[in-house]
């Protein structure tokens, strides 16, 4: 059995790729002077960096995890996720209000995908 594993570090990796399946670690924002809509924006870009380096995209998404900080949050990040998701390719997603573990962070974003075969 082969686990792949990228951008590794102490306390997580960023990603692992085991039987054709793409796991990414929790992304959040590097700028956290941003709105919800830039975050959501730039939390969005490093799912698409990593699901590239892993061989996969936005099509090929299995399911989605999203956590706010703030419920009231949620129509704007839906509107960030509105114009990035794939038409045709919505994946199971899950939306919930959480303490994240940077209150400077207002969005975090897991996702698990295939990778191209």
């Amino acid at each position: 059995m082969t686990v792949i594993r990228a951008h590794v570090g102490k306390r997580l990796s960023e990603i692992a790729i085991h039987n054709g399946t793409i796991y990414l670690a929790g992304q959040i924002a590097d700028d956290t002077d941003q709105d919800i809509t830039g975050q959501t924006i730039e939390v969005l870009g490093h799912v698409d960096r990593l699901l590239g380096e892993a061989g996969s995209d936005k099509t090929l998404l299995l399911s989605v995890q999203i956590y706010l900080s703030d419920m009231a949050n949620f129509p704007a990040m839906n509107a960030a996720w509105d114009g990035w998701v794939a038409d045709g390719h919505t994946p199971p997603r899950a939306t919930v209000e959480a303490k994240l573990a940077n209150p400077a962070c207002l969005v975090e974003v897991v996702v698990v995908a295939a990778a191209r075969a």
